[in-house]
């Protein structure tokens, strides 16, 4: 007998678009997002390519135009789009008082702005194909802060903000809107911070362990399956309860 809650987390027969699908967080979600039937693409730069079986768009997602040109690209090789996930992100961290305008606008650029540059484009053919999911993958420290990243706080809570708009905007159309906000998560980004930081995250949590990209993945493809289909506009963090336990 088939398994009713396996039949509701597939997405064979969907087309998945992943951003920063070379990294680890996106790596993890593009695999997932395959291995549970979906045509998996990832755009990314071009030294990052996605996971083996997943199609890869090289596009910097701070640029506008190549946003829409990389959601074109795929909608004219697939035929159609149905889940989005936003996975693109980088760190530049500094206090606030020795913060340089560089770091603080390509924070924002790689993070933010690349988020609005997605939805906008996305839109039309999630519509076109009748209704679809995206997931935003945000971050703890968007509703925290964190001494050092307050360009990485204020984008990630931009893009919460952008998310709940984007829920009201498009429910609509049977396209919803989430976030997932991860905390600290084992990638090859994480691994460069030093180790004290790292077992201060451990410490903060009330499980006992560090998060790692597949858990991430996991709530992602819940809330793009037919699982989470009444599911909009809302934040699930995936930190092992950091937040809570700080």
């Amino acid at each position: 007998m088939s398994n009713p809650s396996a039949i509701m987390l597939s997405l064979a027969g969907r087309v998945a678009l992943v951003t920063g699908g070379g990294g680890g967080i996106g790596s993890a979600v593009a695999s997932a997002l395959l291995k549970a039937g979906a045509a998996a693409f990832s755009i990314d730069r071009a030294d990052r390519p996605g996971p083996p079986g997943v199609s890869s768009i090289a596009c910097d997602v701070s640029r506008s135009a190549e946003v829409a040109s990389a959601v074109a690209d795929v909608v004219g090789r697939a035929g159609r789009l149905d889940v989005v996930v936003h996975c693109a992100g980088i760190t530049r961290d500094a206090v606030v008082a020795k913060m340089s305008d560089a770091d603080w606008h390509e924070v924002i650029a790689t993070n933010l702005d690349s988020a609005f540059y997605l939805l906008r484009s996305v839109a039309p053919a999630l519509r076109q194909a009748g209704g679809g999911a995206v997931v935003l993958v945000s971050s703890i420290n968007a509703e925290r802060g964190k001494v050092g990243q307050a360009n990485y706080a204020a984008s990630k809570a931009g893009m919460n903000a952008m998310a709940m708009t984007a829920a009201r905007e498009l429910g609509r159309f049977g396209i919803r809107v989430n976030v997932v906000a991860p905390g600290w998560i084992d990638t090859p980004m994480t691994a460069a911070v030093p180790e004290e930081y790292r077992q201060r995250a451990l410490d903060e949590t009330v499980v006992g362990r560090l998060g790692q990209p597949e858990d991430v993945a996991g709530a992602v493809l819940f809330l793009c399956s037919d699982l989470g289909r009444h599911v909009t506009g809302q934040v699930l963090r995936v930190d092992g309860g950091q937040l809570i336990g700080h």
